[in-house]
């Protein structure tokens, strides 16, 4: 063997090592959101601080530098193992260690306290830990991106390649058509009608797991539990799920289950031969979410899988008060301007989105302080949807992310929108008789589709490249918003 040869296969040996214990400590995340005990959290804490100083030291060693400078691509997948690996090497040595540690540390922490500040309902309970978390963001965001900026650093985490800049015009060219289109529906004289009534958990919970068997999650290598905040953790033969329950909305149970779900089968149909490598997991969390939202939204809230669905919880619950197909496809798809951003109808779900882009902003720049946060969010959100907050966990507290050091994170949902749009669009073109596979209940054909054209490749391709060589066109936001105006039009009859 040459000593190229010998560069990359040690490199890769010792890469696999590596993505082993990031996937324990991956699973001790897990069993702090699902089962461990309350009274466990500052241990848990000191545990994820001692693991990513272990990931650290490996992800910094200087053999890396070694192998890489020495091993030379055998042919495309080579390539692109040499690329995350050196991308990850150079990233994470501008990272001091002790930074490293202590974010774990501390993001450890603040999700308890953030969970605790939720149930509450008081803001100033949370407010000194996250203080602790952004300022430690900040350090990071000043350390990755040396000379850039601090933010785009950050968004490069969970979207190569993108940035802020990027982003924020994408935004400003949905932004009118979302309000427009907004607009029109609530000054409609149709308003499908709001569920209404009581949905036992245990009946929630069984029709979650048929939902999930629909759509091709397999229960040899994952399982389902509950969670406040519904995520997908995990990848190669092990990515779980969870959802939550509310027993007058099953819909958040429903849809959360079929969200995570196209997550977990994205990791779980990567092909076989990445596993435990650089290229076995999703490319970016903007590809990660355009499986998510396609699965949960232009499958799981189309007409034909909702007609298949209102007979499943017929069955489950009996006479709930929509008597019909056609009525239950318009309330699973009901436009209101909620305050929750994963309960949000596809109209106004990118709004919320926008929101968050821009306060998490400002908070990385220094321009919002956190103190200010909670009026921040308040004053934006009257401005954006018209209502104002009624309680902390229905603002600024609903979600996980920045309690959990994700900034950067949340625009990746939108992006996730787009591919899902320009998906939808080549997958109708490809399958014209989707919605006869839909309406009785099967989407194989759907997800077989995408499990060939985006999850098999892995990290094969750059995120846009995966989006592009899977419709045939370079992603934009368009296909998306032809879709709203195209659906919600026939449902408002506007």
């Amino acid at each position: 063997m040459t000593a190229n040869n010998t560069a990359y296969a040690d490199l890769m040996a010792f890469q696999r090592q590596t993505e082993a214990l990031a996937q324990v400590a991956g699973r001790l995340g897990w069993d702090q959101e699902t089962m461990m005990p309350r009274g466990a959290a500052e241990q848990r804490g000191e545990e994820m601080a001692a693991m990513e100083g272990i990931l650290h030291a490996r992800r910094t060693d200087p053999r890396i530098g070694e192998w890489l400078a020495l091993a030379k691509a055998a042919d495309e997948v080579a390539a692109a193992q040499l690329r995350h690996i050196r991308r990850a090497y150079d990233r994470t040595r501008r990272i001091p260690a002790d930074l490293a540690q202590e974010l774990a540390r501390v993001t450890s922490l603040a999700q308890g306290i953030w969970a605790e500040a939720r149930a509450n309902d008081r803001v100033a309970d949370f407010l000194p830990t996250l203080t602790e978390v952004i300022r430690l963001k900040r350090h990071e965001a000043v350390a990755l991106a040396e000379d850039g900026d601090p933010y785009d650093a950050l968004l490069d985490d969970y979207e190569p390649g993108a940035t802020q800049d990027s982003i924020a015009e994408m935004f400003d060219r949905m932004r009118p058509r979302l309000v427009k289109l907004r607009e029109a529906i609530l000054a409609s004289s149709v308003q499908p009608a709001k569920l209404s009534g009581h949905f036992g958990t245990e009946g929630q919970l069984r029709l979650a797991r048929r939902l999930a068997t629909a759509f091709g999650y397999d229960w040899n290598r994952g399982r389902l539990d509950l969670a406040v905040h519904p995520f997908s953790s995990g990848s190669g033969n092990d990515a779980r799920i969870t959802t939550r329950v509310m027993e007058t909305d099953p819909f958040n149970c429903f849809y959360s289950t079929i969200h995570e779900v196209g997550h977990a089968c994205y990791e779980l149909g990567i092909d076989g031969d990445y596993l435990l490598t650089p290229l076995g997991n999703g490319v970016s969390m903007g590809v990660h979410e355009s499986q998510s939202r396609i699965y949960e939204n232009q499958i799981g809230r189309s007409r034909a899988f909702t007609g298949w669905m209102h007979g499943e919880m017929v069955d489950r619950f009996g006479d709930f008060g929509v008597t019909d197909a056609d009525a239950f496809y318009a309330t699973v798809n009901r436009v209101q301007p909620g305050y929750i951003r994963t309960e949000a109808d596809e109209v106004h779900y990118n709004l919320h989105v926008m929101m968050r882009f821009d306060l998490e902003r400002a908070l990385i720049r220094g321009d919002l302080a956190v103190r200010d946060l909670e009026a921040a969010w308040n004053d934006r959100f009257r401005a954006d949807f018209g209502v104002a907050v009624d309680r902390p966990a229905h603002g600024m507290l609903q979600d996980v992310h920045w309690s959990c050091g994700l900034f950067g994170y949340f625009p990746t949902y939108s992006l996730g929108n787009v591919y899902a749009g320009c998906l939808h669009k080549a997958l109708r073109a490809d399958v014209p008789d989707l919605d006869d596979h839909l309406g009785r209940g099967e989407t194989q054909v759907a997800t077989e589709w995408l499990r060939d054209r985006v999850q098999r490749h892995g990290g094969l391709y750059e995120p846009r490249e995966v989006i592009r060589r899977a419709c045939g066109f370079v992603p934009d936001e368009g296909p998306l918003l032809d879709y709203l105006e195209g659906k919600f039009t026939e449902i408002y009859r506007l």
